[in-house]
């Protein structure tokens, strides 16, 4: 089954809302609680410290994922970058995607980016498996001129051959992050690519007050083939 990493910043308390949490209930989950060291500080000592309130709350989280339907487990680390943990512990997990978490009740509008350099296949398969056979609407968005490696009008035969609800969207000249931008508040999760114009600044947080101010969900990242990531 597909496997998806979700990056809590557990000593914070930072919590998984429900919605994600049955949103991936297609999905096997490994939940990654991290904590960002200051500079210098051993991580044996953080550990020795922190280690047993830190896997209290993961196991709580973990169980939750599961009584939403998938498999899942956790991981635990203290870090210096958790921009490169995220990528590592996805890698070791053979992860196909990963989360940035965000405020959402039910997800009945999924936004699907596919625009910029992305695995387009790789992500309609991801969104199959995702919705499966509920009850939730796939808004696929490119922006005009865009026709990447999968034409939009094919994505969307493969998605409503699976019996999903699914229409489409071209944002005419503009940037794509700017027509994402556009878009989320309309949507309770966002899909998009690793490769997806201005990633990095969403993984980095440079973005992060931009998306939030347009009521964003959680963003689904779904990752290069493996032989892409190096």
């Amino acid at each position: 089954m597909t496997r998806v990493v979700v990056p809590v910043a557990v000593l914070k308390n930072e919590a998984v809302p429900l919605g994600l949490m049955n949103l991936l209930g297609t999905m096997d989950v490994t939940v990654l609680g991290y904590h960002v060291l200051p500079e210098q500080t051993p991580p044996d000592q953080a550990r020795s410290q922190y280690e047993e309130r830190a896997n209290a709350a993961l196991t709580d989280i973990t169980e939750e994922f599961r009584e939403a339907g998938g498999d899942a487990d956790y991981r635990l680390v203290f870090t210096a970058n958790r921009q490169k943990t995220v990528r590592r512990v996805a890698d070791e997990v053979r992860a196909d995607a990963y989360a940035i978490t965000g405020a959402t009740g039910a997800v009945d509008q999924l936004l699907v980016s596919l625009s910029g350099d992305v695995a387009a296949d790789r992500i309609i398969e991801f969104v199959s498996e995702l919705v499966g056979d509920r009850d939730i609407r796939v808004t696929l968005l490119r922006v005009a001129g865009d026709e990447g490696v999968t034409p939009l009008e094919g994505a969307r035969s493969r998605l409503e051959d699976a019996g999903i609800d699914v229409r489409t969207k071209i944002a005419e000249d503009r940037n794509p992050l700017d027509a994402l931008l556009e878009a989320v508040p309309h949507h309770d999760a966002i899909v998009m690519g690793e490769q997806a114009p201005s990633l990095e600044s969403f993984l980095l947080g440079e973005v992060t007050a931009r998306v939030a101010a347009e009521s964003v969900g959680p963003v689904l990242v779904v990752r290069r083939p493996p032989a892409e990531r190096e």
